[in-house]
Order: C-alpha cells, then structure tokens, then sequence
C-alpha cells in the first residue's frame, strides 16, 4: 500500500477529548481515519462512532471522508480483533493517536492497569505490526503530567522516572504506560503528550466530561466547603481542550519527543480559582486550611454533619483536594517552542473561567449536556 492511502487510526474517538482530536483529523487531514471502537460488531461500532460525529457536528463531511470504525477494545486481547483483521488494520495505518484510558481517580489499581497499562501495550503491539507491514511515522501516545506523582519542583519534559509516589491509580497507572512506551521506543517511533487538567473548551465553555475541576467547583457553588485544604500558593494548572487536541494533531508525526501540554507559566493558584469561584457564584470564599488540619480536626465534622446533599458533594470532590496543595510546576519550553509559532498557547484560566461555570449550569452539570455544535453556535 503507497504513503498516500495511508491512514491515521485514533483510540478514544468516542470520549472527551478523544472526540476532540477526531472533529480536527477529520476537518484537516486528507488521510483515511480509522477509529477503533468498542462495540460487538463494524455495524454497531460505526452506528455508536455517528452518534459521535453527529453531536461534534461533523456529519456535513464528504462520504469519503468520514471516519471509520473498526469494531475493537483495548482491554481485550489482541485489541478484541482476529488476527486477519489485526494485519488488515496495521497494513492500512501510517500513525497511531492512542488516546484511549481510564481517567477515574476512583477505579482500583489492578481496574486501571488493565486498560491504562495493558490497553498501551496492545495497542505497542499493533504499532509494530504495522511497522511490519505497511511503515509507521509515529505513535502518539497521549499521558499526563501527573506522571511526576508526588515529585515536586519543576519538572522537565524528559523527566519520567523520580522516585515518586502517586496519589491515586490513574496516576500510577499512566506512569507505567509511559515506562512501557519507553521500554519500545528503540524499535518504535513512538512519542508522548502530557496534558495537565483538561477542562472545557475556551471559547464555549462545552464539554461533555465533567471530572476533576468541576466536581470541587460544583461542590463549593452548591455550599459544601465552609474550609478547603489547600495551599493558596500552589499551583492549578489547567489546559482547555481545543488547545490540547490542536497541539495533538499538530505534534504527532515528531517521533522520539515529549511535550507537556500545560498551563505552566500561565497556571492559575488555589488562591486564584478560589477567587473566581467566588466571585461567580456570589458566595463569600471558604477559609483555606492545612490539609493536615482539614483531615485532623474539620472532615471529620463536615461529613457526619449538614445536609446531606451537602455531605454528597464533599465525598464526591474530596479525592481532588491533593491536587490543591502541590508544590510542582511543569515545564512546557519544547511544547511552547513547538506550537507557539503555530499560534497555538495555552489562554489563561481566568479569560475563560466563565464560560466554563455557565456552560456546566446550562448543561446542569452532565446531566443534560448541549451538544457540541449547539454550544459553539452560541459562543
């Protein structure tokens, strides 16, 4: 099969930010795109990868330029494929975005290896299967800049392995990934992201994932947090989602490297969002206490007392609150290097913080998101 024909094939199309990457590929490349999709069959996987395209309002596209959906899982072995469909697949893909993974901070370990860890490794062992067959320029493997765990400072791009702890099962989950995409990289052009927390879009504020920002965020609007353990110092670093999926897709194809994708010198504080939070939603802010003195002497309190809807959303939110007293800060210095002349940074979390909270109220939080394209033609 010539370079031309070949195709991009994309993990985690029907998610967040997967989709994301997607409604790019498919608005700007000219290749074939294969979207692997779990499902039982082709048919049931493209019906469920349409229903995608349609809220991403990508179903103005050509015929031949629709993507297609390969019936698959990752957390089945040999990716849920025959062998025979194994080798047509990898014959018709010159680049691999995995960006498929667990992001729950909630999932055990042994739950978030299995698709996290052992989901990257099948999709390693396509990727040499396609080097076999058709060639590969690269395999993109989308991490995250927790990978540092614990590890405080700032922190370099090439920087993996630091002796740190992790302060939840994604985290370490996604650090042994990255540890098998290093263990690879000799016979394959493989490449890693880093994104930090990835939040709505900055322009319309749309998402359809509302994990990690928005539940504290929800919690504290609703009244739940008299006190939060935090450092008012430490640093909430935070990306939008189109910046993320823009620099995807203009950074795959550069095998070899590792980009953070993050706020890094533009990162909000705990202080900041405090404050912003606060000031939308009308309520005095809550007092900022060592998160020794939170876990000692005030959760126990908060979660035996009050309404319970109250006690609801401090259980929900509280395993985010490590992420508010970080000592850690990422550098991005090739990521900038890489995208800035392409006009594609990072906006700070104040410029777009609004659209953020609005949207998650239009939308009542997840529970009756817009879609995508309804949502931008509001903005």
């Amino acid at each position: 099969m010539n370079d031309e024909t070949k195709g991009i094939l994309l993990t985690g199309a029907t998610g967040f930010l997967g989709g994301e990457v997607l409604a790019r590929l498919a608005e700007r490349e000219s290749q074939p795109i294969y979207a692997l999709v779990r499902a039982p069959d082709d048919r049931a996987a493209q019906a469920r990868l349409g229903a995608v395209t349609e809220t991403l309002g990508l179903n103005g596209l050509a015929p031949g330029r629709r993507p297609v959906a390969v019936a698959g899982d990752i957390a089945r072995p040999g990716l849920g494929l025959s062998p025979q469909r194994r080798r047509w697949l990898a014959g018709r893909t010159g680049r691999i975005i995995h960006c498929a993974a667990s992001v729950s901070f909630t999932l055990g370990l042994e739950e978030s290896r299995a698709i996290n860890v052992e989901g990257t490794r099948r999709m390693l062992d396509l990727a040499e299967l396609c080097v076999e067959s058709a060639g590969l320029d690269s395999f993109l493997h989308v991490s995250t800049a927790y990978v540092a765990g614990t590890a405080e400072g700032r922190l370099g791009e090439s920087e993996l392995q630091l002796g740190q702890g992790f302060r939840n099962p994604y985290e370490q989950s996604k650090f042994e990934a990255e540890v098998l995409i290093r263990e690879r990289s000799g016979r394959l052009p493989v490449q890693v992201v880093r994104p930090s927390i990835v939040v709505g879009d900055s322009r319309t504020g749309w998402t359809s994932s509302f994990n990690v920002l928005y539940a504290p965020l929800r919690a504290f609007i609703r009244g739940a947090y008299p006190a939060v353990p935090a450092r008012r110092s430490s640093p909430v670093d935070v990306v939008p989602v189109d910046y993320v999926a823009d620099a995807i897709v203009a950074l795959a194809g550069r095998p070899g490297e590792v980009h953070h994708l993050t706020a890094s010198g533009r990162a909000s504080t705990v202080g900041e969002v405090i404050e912003l939070a606060s000031e939308h939603a009308g309520r005095p802010a809550p007092r900022v206490v060592s998160p020794a003195l939170y876990r000692r002497a005030i959760h126990p309190v908060l979660v035996h007392s009050g309404p319970q809807s109250r006690r609801r959303a401090l259980r929900r939110s509280e395993v985010f609150f490590p992420y508010f007293a970080m000592r850690t800060e990422f550098d991005d210095t090739k990521a900038r290097g890489a995208l800035a002349p392409l006009g594609i940074q990072p906006p700070p979390l104040r410029s777009y913080f609004g659209r953020l909270v609005e949207y998650a109220h239009a939308a009542h939080w997840g529970r009756g998101p817009q879609p995508r394209r309804l949502a931008a033609a509001g903005a």
